[in-house]
């Protein structure tokens, strides 16, 4: 007899009356008789239902919170509330023991601080079971949509030497011992006789090698790690994340905007469509997340609502300087409300910005367009105002920015001046150079962070609850 999972269980009403093996961990066991399994198939437990007098003591003894078991049994309709179907035990194996004085992970009300710290066994809750089987759920509709649409997937270098956001915060790539590093005549690093015979770093972003593919294949997208050694504890931000990031050959920035929304809302329906138990949970656990704020800060649609709203919606586009105009003349930025006052045009938009435009100006998703192009990376294409790009953002209710983007530049002396004028040195990038020298053409492309959609899918406030073992300044745990 095979091994049946519990979402199967659950769904099949035709199993009625069949006999099943199941295995999975033990949640609840009470009054000696049930048992709530769950296997990590579904949110959902299966009941359990053991004969008390033909169990041995020791058995009983052995099946606490967290215990491994196998379980042989009839699926029959259950008798009590809670579950339409439960399991009559005929057969019950201990098959990895739990203690119950050590095992962190009880059925009672955790801290997400907490749980952080035993991330090994966080996912054996229902919060982080849901997360985790959103999280798979939308990489796989982010390959599948690119697949169906003939985009070629590019694994992009890891390890590089060049800066692709001009952040400058990078974690370096060395086989330099400790204080054992040689020198340049000038006192610096000699990195000529390191691995690589250059300084190298983790990457930032895969964008410039995708361009490479774009300008050859026609369609790619990278979907793989990236790094910032950013000092910040903040809920936003991750030392490792995953980006996807689609370059697109022969299209401009209006195709841009056009396959970012088309790309949202696909990824987005997918879950909605094969995620629905699990968003359920993660709704109305949101919902009452919400009840302990204090009113002004409640959200005004709950987390079903949020993803419809994208999805339901078309994305209004609006130029960075009609943004601006709206910004200036809006009641927060007149009585001042915002944190971060709207004085004049130029300034870098806040994620308080972002939201008032989406959540209380226009109602609906949000793409701006044709930024300043001092705010924003060497790579972009300059407009023929000579002081924007043609840069875009999208951006979402309750979270701000989820998507940036560009037409690229792709005119040899003008991303050459670009380069200059910011001190990026020529031979670091002279591979990206070529590719305005032999066979230049438009072409366009977005970076989505991964865990940043992971969460607004979920409705999780802190970014480290949406990767499975998050990296951040002094945690490099599990």
């Amino acid at each position: 007899m095979m091994k049946t999972n519990v979402a199967e269980i659950l769904k099949n009403e035709a199993l009625i009356l069949q006999e099943v093996i199941l295995k999975g961990w033990v949640r609840t066991f009470r009054s000696n008789r049930f048992i709530a399994l769950n296997d990590g198939s579904t949110i959902k437990n299966i009941q359990c239902v053991i004969d008390f007098e033909n169990t041995s003591d020791e058995t009983i003894k052995r099946i606490n919170t967290g215990a491994a078991i196998s379980v042989k049994g009839t699926i029959v309709e259950s008798q009590g509330r809670g579950q339409s179907v439960e399991v009559q035990v005929t057969e019950i194996e201990i098959l990895g023991d739990s203690n119950p004085d050590e095992y962190p992970i009880q059925p009672k009300k955790h801290s997400f601080e907490f749980l952080r710290e035993n991330a090994h066994l966080r996912m054996r809750t229902n919060t982080f079971s849901a997360v985790m089987r959103v999280r798979s759920k939308l990489s796989f509709a982010v390959h599948q949509y690119f697949q169906e649409r003939d985009f070629n997937y590019v694994n992009t270098p890891i390890i590089t030497g060049s800066d692709a956001e001009g952040a400058g915060e990078m974690f370096r790539v060395t086989t330099f011992k400790d204080n054992e590093a040689p020198l340049t005549e000038d006192g610096k690093i000699d990195y000529s006789k390191d691995f690589f015979g250059k300084e190298t770093n983790l990457t930032v972003s895969g964008q410039l090698e995708a361009e490479t593919f774009a300008m050859s294949l026609g369609k790619a997208y990278t979907f793989g790690p990236t790094f910032r050694a950013e000092n910040s504890n903040t809920t936003r931000h991750l030392a490792e994340f995953w980006m996807i990031e689609p370059e697109v050959a022969f299209m401009d920035l209006d195709g841009n905007m056009d396959l970012a929304e088309d790309f949202i809302k696909y990824v987005l329906n997918y879950i909605l469509e094969h995620c629905k138990d699990d968003l359920a949970f993660l709704d109305q656990r949101l919902t009452q997340e919400e009840k302990s704020k204090p009113q002004a800060q409640r959200s005004e649609m709950s987390l079903l609502e949020k993803l419809k709203f994208v999805v339901d919606n078309n994305f209004k586009r609006v130029t960075y300087t009609e943004a601006i105009d709206i910004l200036r003349n809006s009641k927060p930025n007149k009585k001042k409300k915002f944190q971060f006052p709207i004085n004049e045009w130029g300034a870098d938009l806040q994620s308080e910005h972002e939201r008032f435009l989406v959540e209380k100006h226009f109602k609906c998703p949000v793409i701006l367009f044709d930024y300043p192009a001092n705010i924003k990376a060497f790579y972009m294409r300059l407009n023929d105002d000579g002081k924007t790009v043609r840069a875009m953002d999208v951006l979402f209710p309750g979270i701000g920015e989820i998507v940036g983007g560009s037409q690229r530049e792709e005119r040899y002396n003008v991303l050459a001046e670009k380069m200059k004028a910011l001190d990026i040195p020529e031979e670091e990038l002279w591979w990206y150079l070529d590719l305005r020298k032999f066979g230049t053409a438009v072409h366009s492309g977005f970076g989505l962070g991964f865990e940043r959609l992971v969460q607004f899918a979920t409705g999780m406030s802190n970014i480290r609850d949406v990767i499975p073992f998050p990296r951040t300044p002094q945690n490099a745990e599990f």
